[in-house]
């Protein structure tokens, strides 16, 4: 099953060294014990009395998506859920998770839900899992694939700075179990940056994967505070460049959220530095505050502009740039190679 705080059971006050959480629905900043033990805080970010409120007003029209609903939703989220699989959709609050599931595809996250790490623009709940890893999710994960029938599956994953290798060998077993249950289904891996250790990004690399994805999510003047300070620009750059030397058959991939300040020449410079890191596949979208606990929203990107920086980026040499409001790092992307903008051209 996945954490009690994703499923909406009542909640329960208890204890934790003397500090009062809870122990199913926590609320938005608030730590709650997982059914694994260990201490996490609710969507990442702690509550603050010097948290920004939303900025009044309704979202622009264009970033208005509808509500998850439909056959072919329900039946993804239960094949998800009886496997004790996390998914990004629901995790980070993606808000094309009625579309992507209805077309019959997930993003799977996987060794759980708490992430060691705790980037001001992600909802995901943060905490210390303690080595805790669940040793079925990689058949798990293969039998999921499996019974969706899938042709084209995105995994991600938290940050596990807890183990070793980052997760590196658990990630690789998954990628390994899904392609030996359906080896005819697409991997792509959108991983942690194992803190710059290129032995572990070959251990992924080496699994049987297509596409291996890395995001350097903003510009290099804005990573720090974006970002979790254990992350970097330069180190997800050099992590992109590595798995490309290393296996050059294998496509990679890297995502910019826009609206968070950058500058229309900071975003051209760091699609330069991407390309220069041998990066064939960029996705570019708008940044959605998830609570009032995470970084404000400095502009909205119109849709007029996100087309301009496609035409940016396919003519610095990317194989195919999907850019749009709504559009996040696995937006539909087993339609990445079609090069009409994943559909929205």
């Amino acid at each position: 099953m996945l954490p009690c705080a994703n499923l909406g059971l009542v909640s329960t006050v208890n204890s934790f060294k003397g500090i009062p959480i809870q122990t199913t629905s926590a609320r938005s900043g608030e730590k709650y014990v997982t059914p694994q033990g260990f201490a996490a805080i609710k969507d990442g970010i702690k509550t603050s009395q010097q948290a920004q409120p939303f900025v009044p007003g309704k979202k622009p029209q264009w970033l208005r998506a509808p509500m998850p609903a439909g056959g072919g939703f329900n039946a993804v989220r239960e094949v998800v859920h009886e496997h004790r699989l996390a998914t990004v959709c629901e995790e980070a609050k993606c808000p094309n998770i009625g579309e992507c599931w209805n077309a019959g595809t997930a993003t799977l996250m996987l060794m759980g839900a708490v992430c060691t790490r705790a980037c001001r623009f992600c909802s995901v709940d943060t905490g210390n899992p303690r080595g805790w890893l669940d040793q079925e999710e990689p058949v798990n994960s293969a039998h999921t694939v499996q019974l969706m029938k899938l042709k084209y599956v995105v995994l991600t994953s938290v940050n596990r700075d807890d183990l070793a290798d980052g997760g590196a060998a658990h990630f690789a077993q998954c990628v390994r179990e899904i392609k030996r249950l359906n080896p005819d289904t697409a991997v792509e891996a959108l991983t942690p940056d194992f803190q710059g250790n290129m032995k572990d990004v070959e251990t992924v690399v080496d699994s049987g994967l297509e596409v291996f994805a890395q995001n350097v999510e903003t510009v290099r003047r804005l990573t720090h505070p974006v970002r979790d300070p254990r992350a970097g620009y330069e180190q997800t750059l050099n992590v992109l460049r590595h798995a490309k030397e290393y296996r050059s058959s294998v496509l990679t991939k890297s995502s910019l959220m826009l609206g968070l300040g950058e500058s229309d020449a900071e975003i051209a410079t760091t699609m330069d530095d991407l390309r220069a890191a041998g990066v064939d596949i960029l996705t570019l979208g708008q940044y959605l505050r998830p609570t009032t606990n995470h970084l404000s929203i400095e502009r909205w990107v119109t849709p007029e502009e996100f087309a301009q920086y496609r035409e940016w980026a396919l003519a610095k040499g990317f194989i195919e740039c999907v850019s749009g409001p709504l559009v996040r790092s696995s937006y539909r992307a087993e339609r990445a190679l079609e090069r009409n903008n994943a559909g929205l051209a």
